[in-house]
């Protein structure tokens, strides 16, 4: 069975999950240059050793990375100073590999040898605690690995799925209260007309609140 022409390439890509090729991860990328719409130097990480790697598998012809996305460049490992650190969260929740520990109100620290160097919680960082510090004097694939992309995607991948599990753990918690609420308010009793009217009101936001639940994540 020939494998899709989106699986190759993903298994191009270095894994850094960095989003400078202008998609959210390293497969949304890999769809759109399978699709034909999008370019195969958009991709920083894996430098020009990384067009080449696509090449192979694309036939198109080498160019150079586009500016646009960025530079090759050595990889960078995000190091946090903790005596600034206000224990956020907002870098943990944008690190796509989970290589960030702490909790609310407590120090973080990243994992060294789990980061990839995308940047990704630097901006989101309210007191500019984060940096980035070189660890490599190569660039591209050469500062970089198979076994370390591979460990990188599926961090990412794991990620991806306990968060979709959270959120859908998250709305049935939430349906289950709008449930017990609408027996509640079902239960009430009422003696005059301005008692059954909010009584009504109360019922119409439930039953709104309930119907959007059961829409989420429904295509339009």
């Amino acid at each position: 069975m020939t494998k899709p022409l989106a699986d190759i390439l993903e298994d191009l890509l270095p894994q850094t999950q960095c989003t400078k090729c202008g998609y959210p991860a390293c497969r949304p990328y890999a769809e759109a240059i399978a699709a034909g719409e999008a370019d195969i130097n958009q991709c920083p990480p894996g430098g020009i050793e990384g067009v080449r790697r696509l090449v192979s598998a694309t036939g198109r012809t080498v160019i150079p990375i586009n500016p646009v996305n960025g530079v090759e460049r050595p990889r960078p490992v995000a190091v946090i100073d903790e005596s600034l650190c206000i224990g956020c969260t907002l870098c943990i929740q944008a690190c796509p590999v989970d290589a960030i520990l702490g909790a609310s109100k407590q120090m973080h620290t990243i994992l060294p040898d789990l980061c990839t160097g995308c940047d990704l919680c630097v901006a989101p960082c309210p007191v500019d605690c984060i940096a980035m510090v070189p660890v490599t004097t190569t660039t591209g694939w050469d500062a970089w690995s198979q076994p370390e992309a591979d460990a990188a995607r599926a961090r990412h991948d794991f990620r991806t799925a306990r968060l979709a599990r959270e959120r859908l753990e998250n709305d049935a918690r939430l349906a289950a209260k709008a449930v017990q609420k609408m027996r509640d308010v079902t239960a009430e009793t009422t003696n005059t007309p301005e008692e059954l009217a909010e009584k009504e009101r109360k019922r119409a936001i439930i039953a709104a609140a309930l119907e959007r639940a059961r829409n989420k994540g429904t295509p339009t």
